[in-house]
């Protein structure tokens, strides 16, 4: 499916059934939010990398607007919805502040893994535990998806932009097996390493080498 969507690229990568708040105080931003949500219309959030706006980006719902302050600033609520590919950017509207794109939403397919899916949070869990944080997931284990847990595996943002990019379940727990599988044993290793520079100068009690043995 073909279709014209307003865009506001970020420097992010949303998933579908993601929460994002934002504040907006940008004049073309602000038209966009309100004139979204005034119709029930979704935008877009193409993803900003390095070299400028990516070909991917996700489709956002307006679930609410929190606050609008004197200035016309605001914070909202929105929620991811589908991933899009850009096909060509509207720099100019008419009449309008922001701009658009032609996009098309690719078919996403979202088949459960449920034995993957178990595997990767205790993995991710096994990551988090290193690292000395807690994160929620919001949801029961048994309703996780890879969408629901991207964000807690340390990917980078390249790395959720490529996860982005994978529009079958499967492979995109595969990519966060992948991941984990390399980070995990490097972050062990420092942890290891700073428990040895920790150690030094302290008293430490070792067993000496048994000449008698």
């Amino acid at each position: 499916m073909t279709k014209f969507i307003p865009i506001f690229p970020l420097g992010i990568v949303v998933y579908p059934g993601e929460t994002l708040n934002l504040h907006v105080f940008e004049p073309r931003y602000k038209q966009l939010i309100t004139e979204c949500y005034a119709e029930t219309k979704p935008f877009g959030i193409p993803v900003v990398l390095k070299k400028g706006i990516g070909e991917l980006g996700t489709s956002m719902a307006i679930t609410e607007i929190v606050s609008v302050y004197p200035d016309g600033k605001m914070d909202i609520r929105t929620e991811g919805l589908k991933v899009f590919r850009l096909l060509e950017v509207v720099k100019n509207i008419p009449d309008k502040l922001f701009g658009g794109a032609i996009v098309h939403y690719p078919e996403n397919h979202h088949r459960k893994n449920m034995l993957m899916i178990k595997k990767i949070v205790l993995q991710i869990r096994e990551l988090h535990a290193l690292l000395n944080v807690t994160k929620d997931f919001k949801k029961p284990d048994d309703e996780l998806m890879s969408y629901d847990i991207a964000h807690h595996a340390g990917l980078s943002l390249e790395e959720e932009y490529e996860l982005l990019g994978l529009l079958n379940e499967t492979h995109r727990l595969e990519y966060l097996k992948r991941h984990l599988n390399k980070i995990i044993p490097i972050v062990a290793g420092t942890e290891n390493l700073k428990e040895k520079i920790q150690l030094n100068g302290h008293f430490r009690e070792l067993k000496g080498f048994n000449f008698d043995l």
